[in-house]
């Protein structure tokens, strides 16, 4: 059976391989999409938006306004797709603190320190608890599990899949309070008052539920990558270079002291920011949540990266002039270059399947099935979560999703006595799953780029085969807690059960 199911990823990563490189795949999308516009238009597909009941339809890019708009915007979607800025801005700070040795000499320590047989399961964990930070989890720690497992002797894709699990496929689990909870609570809320207006879901509506999935996903993680990522990927046999293993020197461990007391500085004037009532971290609502420490974190972490590699370069010895500062800025650029390329294409193409409504009408249709399914409770979970998945094959955006599924499952699950709280939490366990699998997920160019420092072969199709065994595995472990939740009738969050009652 083992054998068996390593040769189907392999025919997947063959496969997957085996199709034109990833920029131009994605320019490959870009034209399907252009021409299914095409397709669409002519015949009319269409459909309505459960949220405000406007028509959708099929908007035809191969046109004089579908052209002018793809000529006049093109600029735009490439300097305007998200990971591009993101990457770009943190790669500086990270640049710094790579070239200054601080990186090196924190793993390191770590790895010193550290339980050998707990790393896998730290590296999924952290990576699910980084998600409280917006995008650190894709930036900072995929790479560094790379680093980690490539300096244990172990291959470093798995490091990276472990991790990208963890960040991408744990999307929704977290032991704190996340910006994606109020931000799905408020449509939750809106999608709730159709049935009843005075309705109010929480932020902290799926907090139970998604504190115990946090465990539930890292041990599942970990599990999936030794039992079946490792295996399959065997031993490294590439040129990349290895980070040793080995004691600090005197310079190191002065550097990383130094280094650490400018963290805890940070950290205490984030903490006199945030803590106080009104403080001049807080965001323009006076809550945590949306302060700029967490909305603007990329921004954080390049400063802090950079300044705490900085003060490390000149207390380790590393560093002698400030031109050996902007060296390290300047390095951290030269392994962006694929990913430069790759996110040109797949901009256009995210952006003109926004444009022609393609996504949005798969999501509607995908909802309306799972509307007419006259099952019970369970089975209906199961299926809303496989359509989810599904669906987040096509729309990246997770707020998005649920704007246009929100107003259509919250009523229905209402009117069949269960709660708001519910359809939302079983939406992002779908919503999650699939992530590490799509290539609508922002990051999706960017994993490949990492996959490639390691393997120049590697593809979509390595991407996906090393990837689909999480989501699957992600999907039964989730499902099966979802469904003891429900059989024992636990609450999802504070004041937020299972049932609805008007």
């Amino acid at each position: 059976m083992k054998i068996k199911k390593l040769n189907i990823l392999s025919t997947v990563e063959r496969v997957g391989n085996s199709l034109p490189h990833p920029a131009a795949l994605f320019g490959i999308f870009g034209l399907i999409t252009l021409l299914f516009s095409l397709i669409g238009a002519y015949f009319q597909w269409e459909g309505v938006n459960p949220g405000n009941g406007e028509a959708i339809k099929i908007v035809n890019l191969v046109s004089k306004e579908g052209l002018h708009r793809i000529l006049l915007e093109m600029v735009d979607n490439y300097t305007g797709f998200a990971p591009l800025g993101i990457v770009m801005v943190a790669m500086l700070g990270i640049g710094i603190a790579e070239s200054s040795g601080l990186i090196r000499s924190s793993i390191n320590l770590l790895l010193v320190k550290a339980p050998k047989n707990s790393i896998t399961f730290l590296i999924v964990l952290t990576g699910i608890l980084s998600n409280v930070a917006s995008d650190l989890g894709y930036i900072l720690i995929i790479p560094i599990a790379g680093i980690i497992f490539h300096s244990l002797g172990r291959h470093p894709i798995a490091g990276m899949a472990a991790a990208f699990a963890g960040v991408s496929g744990g999307f929704s689990a977290n032991l704190l309070i996340g910006t994606i909870d109020p931000l799905l609570a408020g449509l939750s809320t809106e999608a709730a008052r159709i049935v009843d207006p005075y309705y109010y879901v929480m932020p902290t509506a799926n907090y139970y539920f998604m504190f115990v999935s946090t465990f539930v996903i890292a041990i599942t993680g970990t599990w999936v990558t030794k039992a079946i990522v490792e295996p399959r990927l065997g031993k490294y046999k590439g040129n990349a270079e290895k980070e040793e293993i080995s004691n600090l020197s005197k310079d190191e461990i002065n550097g990383l002291k130094w280094s650490g007391v400018t963290l805890l500085l940070f950290l205490v004037v984030i903490a006199l920011g945030l803590i106080p009532d009104h403080g001049f971290l807080r965001g323009a609502d006076n809550s945590i949540l949306h302060s700029p420490i967490l909305k603007g974190f990329i921004a954080v972490l390049f400063i802090i990266s950079g300044t705490c590699g900085v003060v490390y370069g000149y207390k380790s010895g590393t560093f002698k002039k400030h031109q050996d500062v902007i060296a390290g800025m300047n390095s951290s650029f030269k392994g962006l270059i694929s990913f430069l390329v790759l996110v040109f294409f797949a901009a256009q193409f995210v952006a003109w399947f926004k444009w022609s409504n393609l996504g949005l009408l798969v999501a509607v249709k995908g909802a309306s099935f799972l509307h007419s399914a006259d099952i019970g409770l369970i089975p209906l979970a199961i299926l809303f979560i496989i359509i989810s998945g599904f669906i987040n094959m096509f729309m990246g955006s997770a707020s998005a999703k649920w704007a246009i599924m929100g107003p259509v499952f919250i009523p229905m699950f209402m009117l069949l006595g269960y709660s708001p709280e519910l359809s939302q939490a079983v939406f992002r366990i779908g919503d999650s799953v699939t992530n590490v699998i799509s290539p609508m997920m922002s990051f999706f160019a960017l994993i490949i780029v990492y996959f490639e420092k390691y393997d120049s072969k590697s593809g979509i199709g390595t991407l996906i085969s090393t990837m689909l065994p999480y989501s699957v595995a992600f999907f039964i472990a989730w499902a099966l807690l979802l469904i003891v939740w429900i059989i024992l009738g636990l609450p999802l969050g504070p004041e937020a059960g299972l049932y609805f009652a008007k």
